[in-house]
């Protein structure tokens, strides 16, 4: 055999990835969507449109890693990543650095936020876990289970961050939920969180406090707490039934629009395309997210359906979360839009996510008849 055909014997012997074309073309229409967005938020000028447009090429290309991998072997790295990300959470308590909390660590050639790993991390672990127990889930799975989602869920508070914290939270809740917990427990477990919220008042921020009162009543403070909330609904409502089109919103180019690139870009793209142009994005999302389930459903084993269903059941959280806080009708908790909002671990994390669900639906037949 000379070398060109142990060269491609080789080639032949690594895993390719299993691309959900219907998926890529669905991820490729938000992710030009949100360069669009960002185009007419940057002052219709291409700098965060490269910048975003990078990491999209990154996750793009974490995508097709993580989609070549067997889901067997995912299974078998889960512990080291979930402990890994936990890791990195540790040491955000130590160097992280950021505006107004420690989320990012900077490693002078790029900065990350941990946290947006461990929204991938957690399901992960939680659906390793239960891959290899009985379902249903009794007691002290979930006493076990609460400890896995407890740890990083209270590191990520501590920094502060309560709005990334409660969705990580709901990540491993999703899974547990999966695992077949019966309703009168979770009539339970939702029983003691609502008796809960009381006491969790104190213990919160001032300004998460603050949050909290201004989306009951945005005109108390309507040139500081609550500017956000005014000037978001002002720009989703000025953009009437069509929209005032590209580069022609006059919150997001004159300046009135704050955290326009990242929280609120949803807003952007609400005053620029109108009510049409929301619907047929939510539309988009839908798709995206019942194409996820559809993959879940049909994933060969318990670790590809639990891990699957989660990721689809969150990506549906974040919009819900963003879209109900640019709409006024939820607190700001600093929740991007998913592949819309202008962010660097955010996008990389949720694309090699995508990865893994092709992953898991590109193998069911072949875990199927394990």
């Amino acid at each position: 055999m000379n070398r060109l055909e142990r060269l491609r014997h080789f080639a032949f012997q690594l895993p390719w990835p299993r691309i959900d074309w219907a998926l890529m073309i669905l991820l490729m229409l938000v992710c030009s969507a949100g360069l669009i967005t960002l185009y007419t938020a940057g002052n219709m000028t291409p700098k965060y449109v490269y910048l975003q447009g990078t990491r999209f090429a990154i996750g793009f290309a974490a995508l097709f890693v993580f989609a070549a991998i067997p889901p067997q072997m995912l299974r078998r790295w889960t512990p080291l990543a979930y402990a890994g990300t936990l890791f990195l959470l540790l040491m955000v308590e130590l160097f992280g650095e950021g505006k107004g909390a420690h989320r990012w660590l900077d490693l002078k050639f790029m900065r990350f936020q941990p946290s947006e790993m461990m929204k991938l991390a957690l399901p992960m672990m939680l659906a390793w876990y239960f891959h290899r127990r009985i379902l249903p889930s009794g007691w002290k799975d979930l006493l076990i289970c609460s400890v896995y989602v407890g740890m990083p869920a209270l590191l990520v508070i501590l920094q502060p961050d309560l709005g990334t914290a409660l969705l990580i939270v709901a990540a491993g809740a999703f899974v547990i939920f999966l695992s077949g917990l019966s309703w009168w427990r979770i009539a339970g477990i939702l029983s003691v969180f609502a008796a809960a919220i009381p006491l969790m008042w104190p213990l919160m921020h001032e300004y998460q406090r603050n949050r909290v009162r201004i989306l009951l009543d945005p005109e108390s403070d309507p040139l500081g707490n609550g500017w956000h909330i005014i000037q978001s609904k002002i720009a989703v409502g000025s953009g009437g039934f069509w929209g005032k089109g590209i580069g022609e919103g006059t919150q997001t180019q004159l300046a009135f629009l704050p955290e326009k690139h990242t929280d609120f870009i949803f807003a952007v793209f609400s005053e620029e395309f109108g009510w049409v142009g929301v619907c047929l994005m939510l539309i988009l999302y839908l798709v995206l997210i019942g194409r996820c389930m559809w993959m879940a459903a049909n994933a060969g084993d318990t670790f590809g359906r639990l891990l699957a269903g989660s990721l689809a059941m969150s990506l549906f959280v974040y919009v819900i979360v963003n879209g109900g806080m640019i709409a006024g009708i939820l607190p700001v908790v600093g929740v991007p839009m998913p592949l819309v909002s202008y962010g660097g671990t955010s996008a990389v994390s949720l694309l090699a996510s995508f990865g893994m669900l092709m992953s898991i639906y590109g193998h069911r037949r072949r875990l199927a008849g394990r």
